[in-house]
């Protein structure tokens, strides 16, 4: 089962991502986030402690596919979190051509991969349109992201208030 968790900052995504993992035998979280100044490296000491032990980490915050088709298998459960940072990292590399090929091929391990995947993500398409071209960039990228893996995945949920809106699929 593929699940998309979208909602907005602090809305409960990430807890619900991890509660649903913790039903699992095996996870494997994959981490995509940068601790590129201080209040970052606090998220994600955050992040950091809130998991198992036991659970697998994997910090990648640009190969998502390469990645993703490495720890998925049946009967594990692969928690990646967060495809918005992941989309951040690839619109700020050095690299152009990154962005379209990552995206591809994240899109196409996601349908192509065995096993549980729960995949995090920031909905930041619901307020005004940004005035600066990067910010409206990168809310147009998130939603077609959104979008493509909102055909894919079996089950989509929107979080608000640390409640979970099943959109599409089984309950939760």
């Amino acid at each position: 089962m593929r699940t998309l968790i979208l909602g907005g900052a602090r809305s409960g995504k990430s807890a619900l991502a991890e509660r649903l993992a913790a039903a699992h035998a095996e996870v494997v979280y994959i981490a995509t986030a940068q601790p590129l100044d201080g209040e970052m490296d606090a998220r994600i000491a955050h992040h950091r402690a809130r998991r198992p032990a036991q659970w697998a980490c994997v910090e990648e915050p640009v190969a998502l596919a390469d990645a993703l088709r490495a720890h998925a298998a049946p009967g594990r459960c692969v928690l990646v979190d967060c495809l918005t940072l992941w989309l951040s990292n690839l619109l700020g590399h050095e690299d152009v051509g990154v962005f379209e090929r990552e995206r591809r091929a994240f899109l196409s391990a996601v349908a192509e991969v065995d096993g549980s995947v729960l995949l995090v993500s920031n909905e930041v398409g619901l307020g005004v349109v940004p005035m600066g071209e990067l910010s409206r960039r990168f809310v147009d990228e998130a939603g077609r992201l959104h979008q493509a893996l909102g055909e894919t995945c079996e089950r989509v949920a929107f979080v608000a208030a640390g409640l979970p809106l099943v959109l599409k699929g089984p309950a939760l």
